[in-house]
């Protein structure tokens, strides 16, 4: 039966996003709000959640935010997580490109991000064969360390103007970020 009740979420997200509604997710017993104006994109594996950022002139290219949730304990360190995020974006000399990372707690949770621009060769995921660089992309990513281990993994990409112009998007989600029944932190690593 919880199943069946999570399919019907899921359906009904789904229906929310294609009337233009902003509608609440969840995963790790951590929920939180599409920000308006981003659609949700079809199921795929390893994915708690996906987006498509509409491109802003004169990106031409849409921008993916993913928010992933591999089960308790699971999907590596954040130190391992943000290097190989890190290490997806190229600078013009070929080298991964300087990166801002920082740490901070948030309503008891403790958020980790990181902040790239450069050529991208993360297409594709990590299962992917080849790594096509793609320039003038930007990365955002953040470990939201939820409790009992239960961590989510947020990576946003795309042309750097669009992906900076909804960074705030990124930043602040309009309903706050809930474990259980308990307000603990907004969604966003900075607000």
């Amino acid at each position: 039966m919880p199943l069946v009740r999570a399919l019907l979420f899921v359906l009904s997200v789904a229906i929310a996003t294609t009337s233009a509604l902003s509608a609440a997710e969840s995963a790790g017993g951590m929920s939180w709000t599409m920000p308006a104006g981003w659609k949700t994109m079809p199921d795929r594996p390893m994915r708690a959640a996906s987006y498509v950022v509409s491109p802003i002139a004169p990106d031409t290219a849409a921008s993916d935010c993913v928010v992933y949730f591999f089960g308790r304990g699971q999907g590596g360190s954040v130190a391992d997580n943000i290097e190989r995020w890190r290490n997806q974006v190229l600078g013009a000399d070929g080298k991964t490109a300087p990166a801002k990372v920082d740490k901070r707690q948030n309503g008891g949770l403790t958020i980790t991000r990181v902040d790239s621009t450069g050529s991208y060769t993360g297409m594709g995921g990590p299962m992917a064969t080849t790594t096509r660089a793609v320039p003038g992309y930007r990365l955002l990513g953040a470990v939201i360390e939820g409790p009992g281990g239960n961590n989510l993994f947020v990576k946003f990409t795309g042309p750097v103007k669009t992906v900076t112009a909804s960074e705030k998007q990124f930043d602040q989600r309009s309903e706050e970020r809930r474990v259980g029944k308990e307000c603990r932190s907004r969604w966003s690593p900075y607000h």
